[in-house]
C-alpha cells in the first residue's frame, strides 16, 4: 500500500488500514483485482488409523492423503484420534471452526462407542450427571445403552466440550475399555451413507443449520 500499488474503487490508497466492503468495493494490486478466497466446507469419514494433523513425525497416515492436493490448506475442525473414526469437518473458514469447537457455543457430538464388557444405564445415568477423572470432570448430555452382553456393550453418547479423549477417560474412569469409537454426528450432520475414507462437501443448508 506505501508503495502506491492498492486501489479502491479506482482510487489509489497508501493509509494502512483503510477498510472495504467486500461485495461492494473493487480492489486491485497492480490493477488486478483481489478476490475473497472462496470458503470451503468438508464433511469426511475419517477411517481408524489416521491422525488428523497435514504431517505426523512417526509418518503415519493422514486425513490430508484422502483429499486433493490442492485442498492441503484446509484445517480439520477439532480432532478425532488415531484409533477413533467417524465424522469430522474441514474448512478454510475460522470462524466456523471456533462456533463448533469452542465449548460456550455448546454444539453437540454424538459417538457410538463399543464397550468391554457390560455397560448398565446406571452407569450411563453417571455420564449424564458428570464424573470426575484424573483431575477432570467430564459429562455428557444424553445417553443410552444401544445393546449389552457380558463380553461387550454398545452405547451412545452426546457430548458437548469436546475435550481430549473425553469419550474413552468416561468410560476408562469406570474401568471400562473402549474397543471401538465412532463420531456419527456433529449439530444436525449425520454421517449417514458416507462411506469411510471419503468426503462430500456441506450444502448452504448444512452450513447454516451449524451455525445457528
Amino acid at each position: 500500500m506505501r508503495e502506491g500499488r492498492v486501489a479502491v474503487n479506482g482510487v489509489t490508497v497508501q493509509e494502512l488500514g483503510t477498510k472495504v466492503e467486500p461485495g461492494r468495493d473493487k480492489v486491485t494490486v497492480d490493477g488486478q483485482p483481489v478476490r475473497a478466497k472462496r470458503k470451503l466446507y468438508l464433511a469426511l469419514n475419517k477411517p481408524r488409523g489416521m491422525v488428523c494433523s497435514r504431517k505426523d513425525e512417526r509418518e503415519r497416515p493422514t486425513i490430508y492423503d484422502l483429499l486433493p492436493s490442492e485442498w492441503g490448506h484446509l484445517h480439520s475442525v477439532g480432532r478425532l484420534d488415531y484409533n477413533s473414526e467417524g465424522l469430522i469437518f474441514l474448512t478454510n473458514d475460522g470462524d466456523f471452526s471456533l462456533r463448533l469447537t469452542h465449548p460456550r457455543f455448546g454444539v453437540n457430538k454424538k459417538y457410538l462407542a463399543t464397550v468391554e464388557g457390560k455397560v448398565g444405564e446406571e452407569m450411563v445415568r453417571r455420564f449424564t450427571a458428570g464424573i470426575w477423572y484424573e483431575g477432570e470432570r467430564f459429562k455428557a448430555e444424553r445417553g443410552r445403552v444401544v445393546s449389552a452382553s457380558l463380553s461387550q456393550s454398545v452405547v451412545e453418547l452426546d457430548l458437548a466440550e469436546g475435550k481430549y479423549r473425553e469419550v474413552r477417560r468416561l468410560f476408562e474412569s469406570q474401568g471400562r475399555s473402549v474397543k471401538r469409537l465412532q463420531r456419527i454426528q456433529i449439530g444436525k450432520i449425520k454421517l449417514g451413507e458416507l462411506r469411510s475414507g471419503k468426503w462430500r462437501t456441506l450444502t448452504e443448508a448444512e452450513i447454516k443449520s451449524l451455525l445457528c
